[in-house]
């Protein structure tokens, strides 16, 4: 049976939880997932998958056979995050997988507004945004070590 969207109110993206392990990772996922947007103010769709499904996806689109932790599309506006690959990253960097799930949402959103991390300056500034709307959700600085929640 595919996975149904379900809608959070107050942010015009849906969400799909198309691995039903998130819930046993990330308890709330559908509420970060609405404060999270809510505080990019971003309305695209996030999707919750793995990294299979990453993978496909990411060799498709990017011609990287490999998953990565997020991916966006512009349209429609979409936010796909990898449960494995978020998981390994927020066990390395001793983070919860919520505040890293919250980092990689906040991360999208601001790549679907227009902010990208490819040259040191925009990088900079990019960090400094994340930084600032995780604070909003009480999640310390990611490029801190062992700092979220």
């Amino acid at each position: 049976m595919e996975p149904r969207p379900s809608f959070a109110p107050g942010f015009g993206g849906g969400l799909t939880v198309a691995d039903r392990r998130w819930h046993f990772y990330v308890r709330g996922a559908a509420r970060l997932v609405k404060r999270a947007m809510l505080v990019a103010g971003c309305n695209a769709d996030v999707v919750l998958t793995n990294d299979r499904t990453i993978l496909r996806l990411n060799a498709r689109d990017r011609g990287k056979n490999k998953p990565t932790n997020v991916l966006t599309y512009e349209q429609p506006p979409e936010i796909l995050l990898a449960l494995e690959t978020i998981r390994r990253e927020a066990h390395n960097a001793g983070k919860s997988v919520a505040a890293h799930l919250a980092h990689l949402l906040i991360h999208g959103a601001l790549h679907l507004s227009g902010h990208n991390h490819d040259q040191a300056g925009t990088a900079r500034r990019m960090e400094t945004t994340e930084t600032r709307l995780l604070a909003r959700l009480g999640i310390g600085n990611p490029w801190k070590p062992g700092r979220g929640v």
